[in-house]
């Protein structure tokens, strides 16, 4: 069954249909992250009766996935979403221009194989928006104010891995330790962002991903250096003493590799590299400055919103999406 796309509501439902004609009592998930989660509920509505709207969020009947979902393997092909260690999929609806999740402690997949040289063939800007997304994945969870030493780990080591390789990545699709590294740090920010949410990075992309036609991974690339130098503006101004400040030197010092970095390195080092993978704006996309009133009242309700270190004024997400467009 195709996944040519970031999944919708359709998509699974069809995909369901399939299954039960076909009498199947597992699924296998082979690709990237809109793969891996379309499996995950198609999976998931394959022993649990009704509708996917019953259970979908937001624009469904929110009801709890009550049966484990049927066996599911997870095997990624792309270095970014951590999908494979997740227990939601992300689902569009193009009717209700949004994005929502089918979310359940039993979607979580029986196996994940995470293998470096199934990422081989990547092209380079795929590796780049879906390394630009793990190293997201990573940075969000860490100045989240749900962080925990367990997710401090991960994310260590994962920025790390990023930070050495995903240029190497990018250059040369066959480097087998660039490769491994960043499959071990998608890894790790699936397991991060699962314990700690994320923040207005996912904020803003989740519902943006509803409005326009581009990758997920694309879009929290553009907004990642703005949302990293707005929310340091605005601890610097209301929380200056605060943990979430330090922790963005923390990124800065791993990113970069000087232990005396600041909380404005680790977004310049964040903005030069994404330059230097070729980063599109959000306007290459499609957005308008006229849809960002709409975007910022889906933004402050979504669920990734709510990780965020400090609750971001209006005014603060439009300067954010001005510097990203």
């Amino acid at each position: 069954f195709s996944v040519p796309h970031e999944p919708t509501i359709a998509m699974v439902q069809e995909g369901v249909r399939l299954a039960r004609l076909a009498a199947c009592d597992m699924a296998i998930g082979l690709g990237g992250g809109s793969v891996i989660d379309a499996g995950k509920a198609i999976a998931a509505m394959l022993t649990n009766e009704g509708d996917l709207l019953d259970y979908l969020e937001v624009i469904g009947r929110g009801q709890k996935i009550s049966k484990p979902s049927a066996p599911y393997i997870a095997i990624p092909t792309t270095a970014g979403t951590g999908a494979e260690v997740t227990r939601n999929a992300v689902l569009s609806s193009p009717e209700h221009q949004t994005k929502v999740s089918l979310r359940s402690r039993y979607m979580l997949p029986r196996l994940a194989v995470v293998d470096p040289e199934l990422t081989y063939s990547l092209p380079p800007d795929v590796t780049a928006f879906t390394g630009l997304d793990a190293l997201t994945q990573l940075i969000e969870p860490y100045v989240s104010h749900l962080a925990n030493p367990l997710t401090d780990a991960l994310c260590r080591e994962g920025m790390s891995r990023v930070a050495r390789s995903l240029r190497n990545a990018y250059h040369n699709d066959r480097d087998k330790a660039a490769r491994q590294d960043m499959a071990i740090a998608s890894l790790f920010g699936g397991l991060a962002l699962a314990n700690a949410k994320l923040g207005a990075v996912h904020g803003l992309a989740g519902p943006l991903g509803g409005m326009v036609s581009a990758p997920h991974g694309a879009l929290c690339a553009a907004l990642l250096p703005a949302v990293m130098a707005e929310n340091v503006c605005a601890l610097e101004k209301r929380q200056p003493e605060g943990e979430a400040l330090k922790r963005y030197a923390d990124v800065g010092a791993i990113l970069i590799g000087d232990p005396g970095a600041t909380p404005a390195d680790a977004c310049e080092w964040t903005g030069e590299l994404c330059r230097d993978l070729g980063v599109l704006a959000l306007g290459a996309y499609g957005l308008t400055e006229s849809e960002f009133p709409i975007l910022i009242t889906k933004a402050k309700v979504s669920s990734s919103m709510r990780g965020n270190p400090i609750q971001l004024t209006d005014d603060e997400l439009k300067k954010i999406l001005l510097e990203s467009l």
